[in-house]
């Protein structure tokens, strides 16, 4: 019998950990084909939240931890790529499996293409055409220098060859990140159990809620802008109640600025950063999510929750195409006209995109570990 394709798996912050742990499980299932090995690069330094996340979606313990920690891009990208590296020198992979748009995505995607260790890239083909956003940047780059391509959605493809990529390098296979969403759905965690372990189950919440999250430095980092949203937030409270798990560094942004006001009402919760099964629930019983992360759109669109998205742009078009989500930007009458629509009507109903079904890790294992052979063969 063949010795086992030895795949080395990087995650790095949360958005990683939510697309490893049913990739890790579809590994598992092939037995001896596979062995399958974690490295954590650090990237994101919460131990805490990590430890929240791992355990909740049942990922095994890194094998490996980095632990690289906060930084600027360039002080990030060059930290994880000095310190990567003996690490792959010491695991000598068969492949290296990376994931999404982080900067530890682009770092060891670098490290290994110069070592000459092929590289699959995980939710390739997502562009949002905007070379601002650090994530663009990290995505294009990673998709040159992989050797396999596997993508979320059927028009990833054309920005992949549109960019010069052989589509004999690219598989269209789903999203991972629904695979977790309906695994663990069953398990999510609704909101009445969240006030209570908070201690706030004077909130009200009769007629339903909004959930919104809000972290892209597009909208936290300039005051002008904050304060729009926050007040668009506030105007929207006094007909449905908003629930707003605050990102750390959102909250240090509206205490700088003096803003803290605008939100300190009895319509609107704070809540700490949440853990993925309280941030599902939050999503499955919501009447509306307004967010500015990627994720949420394509989780909104998984469970048939409209979702305001305040961003001009999004690199997940097919959720705006076919699914429940609706650009914004981060104008208010705009923010307040869809919200009036959603009230009103109910919202995007959208459709589930094509192999969202919860297999996509399981056609990525199989496909790779297959891969794997003919290259051995070859």
């Amino acid at each position: 019998m063949s010795s086992p394709h030895r795949i080395l798996c990087i995650v790095g912050a949360r958005p990683n950990f939510m697309k490893i742990a049913p990739i890790m499980a579809a590994f598992s299932q092939l037995g001896e084909r596979v062995q399958a090995v974690l490295l954590h690069t650090g990237q994101h330094y919460d131990v805490a939240m990590n430890h929240q996340y791992f355990e909740a979606l049942g990922i095994p313990a890194p094998d490996i931890n980095l632990e690289i920690g906060s930084g600027s891009h360039a002080q990030q990208t060059a930290a994880i790529m000095q310190h990567f590296e003996p690490a792959l020198e010491q695991v000598q992979p068969a492949a290296v499996l990376v994931l999404g748009d982080i900067n530890s995505t682009l770092a060891c995607a670098l490290v290994a293409v110069k070592k000459g260790v092929p590289v699959v890239h995980v939710e390739a083909g997502l562009r949002s055409n905007d070379r601002s956003m650090p994530e663009e940047i990290n995505r294009i780059l990673t998709d040159q220098i992989s050797d396999l391509l596997y993508t979320t959605e059927a028009n990833a493809l054309q920005n992949l060859t549109r960019e010069g990529i052989a589509a004999e390098r690219v598989r269209f296979v789903g999203n991972v990140m629904i695979d977790t969403l309906r695994h663990n759905l069953a398990r999510a965690i609704s909101l009445p159990q969240i006030l209570a372990t908070q201690g706030r189950e004077d909130f009200r919440h009769d007629k339903g809620y909004a959930v919104l999250t809000l972290h892209r430095p597009s909208n936290v980092d300039d005051p002008a802008v904050l304060r729009a949203l926050l007040e668009t937030v506030r105007t929207i409270s006094a007909t449905l109640p908003v629930v707003f798990p605050l990102h750390p560094r959102t909250r240090g942004m509206i205490e700088k600025f003096g803003l803290a006001g605008l939100i300190d009402i009895p319509q609107i919760l704070q809540l700490p950063p949440m853990g993925y099964l309280e941030m599902l629930g939050l999503m499955r019983d919501a009447r509306l999510a307004l967010t500015d992360s990627g994720g949420i759109q394509e989780e909104t669109t998984a469970l048939g929750v409209p979702c305001v998205t305040l961003r001009h742009n999004t690199e997940r078009p097919i959720t705006v195409e076919q699914g429940t989500n609706t650009l914004a930007g981060n104008d208010p009458q705009a923010i307040l006209a869809i919200f009036a629509e959603v009230m009103e009507h109910g919202g995007k109903a959208g459709r589930i995109p094509e192999f969202w079904d919860g297999h996509a890790a399981e056609r990525i294992a199989q496909d790779l570990c297959d891969w794997l052979d003919q290259r051995r063969a070859a």
